[in-house]
């Protein structure tokens, strides 16, 4: 196991069923043959029939097979797997409880699994894919009330509402010429807002981080307000890479960005785009490496206030012991992201030791 990463550690931590070592550990048990995340509710084995593994695959190859509860190979369990292809196939239907229910589902159940492995609800998930059909409208110039029934919205204030949650603007604010643009990016672990121009991508983040209509706000007044609808090469850029990084491809996303922030905080964003992909660091190791080691909590701050995911990769920071640390995408991204990446290493690929 990786540095710090003790038996004892470990078999503390699944027995406090401790989601700080989610995506940083599994456990293997010798007598059942299975392999589990340590937060797994099932009973807890004795310490001596414990194998510890980095990732799922080294589990697997040790002759281990996965957990039907808590599904450490990243396998959505069948009732959402089954509801997210439902999405899939119709973005446009207004699903509601009573849906669920006609389908014999429980709606508290599917809440809990959903938010559980995916870090929302079903119904956010169904309301955000016909918020994007709204903006498809709304880009090839379509006409609001349009776009708000395709939407699925009953009432222009509700329509409004919602797209001003997530985009920090109502959309008559985001219509006609502007020099930078904002488009939708589905990924596989949920939609993202690209804003782009003609030379760099401005910001990237999931379209269900709380903070994302005030980073839209702050970018809206540092470029004058001018923050429309669409996409430029950029954007199409940021598309293909983010498909080639989700498909364990390239983890580079070598894309020119524009990077906001002050002298401090692009110091501490460029140190984290040189972390390679499958490496981590801490936020001491951070600090050291820009030559301010007694300015951790500094580095933490510019750190979450990151406005690139991914292609300035701040998940990519761990706990000095190796546990996981707070992201704003959530820490169930966190952990899918530090699972994919760990995949390249040993496929051409530098990774940094933590």
């Amino acid at each position: 196991m990786r540095d710090g990463l003790d038996h004892d550690r470990l078999y503390a931590a699944l027995l406090a069923r401790d989601a700080g070592y989610d995506g940083v550990a599994l456990v293997g048990v010798v007598s059942t043959g299975i392999y589990c995340r340590l937060t797994c509710p099932a009973r807890k084995p004795r310490p001596e029939n414990c194998r510890w593994f980095a990732d799922a695959g080294a589990a697997r190859a040790a002759g281990f097979r996965a957990c039907l509860r808590c599904h450490p190979d990243g396998a959505l369990p069948p009732v959402v797997a089954r509801l997210v292809q439902a999405l899939r196939d119709a973005p446009d239907r207004r699903w509601s409880q009573g849906d669920l229910q006609a389908m014999g589902l429980d709606p508290s159940t599917v809440r809990r699994l959903f938010r559980r492995h995916l870090g929302h609800s079903f119904l956010q998930m169904a309301r955000a894919a016909r918020l994007r059909r709204a903006m498809t409208v709304l880009e090839q110039g379509g006409a609001m009330i349009d776009a708000q029934l395709e939407a699925g919205f009953d009432s222009a204030s509700g329509f409004r509402g919602a797209f001003a949650r997530l985009f920090g603007h109502p959309p008559h604010h985001m219509q006609g010429g502007a020099d930078l643009r904002a488009d939708w990016i589905d990924t596989p672990l949920g939609g993202m807002i690209a804003i782009a121009d003609d030379a760099a991508l401005h910001l990237l983040e999931f379209t269900d981080r709380k903070a994302l209509p005030q980073g839209l706000r702050r970018l809206s007044a540092l470029a004058g307000g001018r923050i429309g609808l669409g996409r430029s090469g950029v954007t199409d850029r940021t598309e293909a890479a983010l498909e080639a990084f989700f498909a364990g491809r390239d983890g580079r996303l070598d894309l020119p960005v524009r990077l906001r922030g002050t002298p401090f905080q692009v110091q501490v964003w460029q140190e984290l785009q040189a972390i390679a992909p499958g490496g981590t660091r801490s936020y001491a190791q951070l600090a050291a490496a820009i030559g301010r080691p007694t300015a951790v909590r500094a580095v933490a701050a510019a750190n979450g206030a990151n406005r690139l995911a991914l292609v300035v990769p701040c998940h990519r920071v761990i706990g000095a012991d190796g546990s996981m640390t707070g992201y704003a995408g959530g820490l169930w991204r966190k952990e899918r992201l530090i699972a994919l990446e760990r995949g390249w290493r040993g496929q051409g690929e530098s990774a940094d030791k933590a």
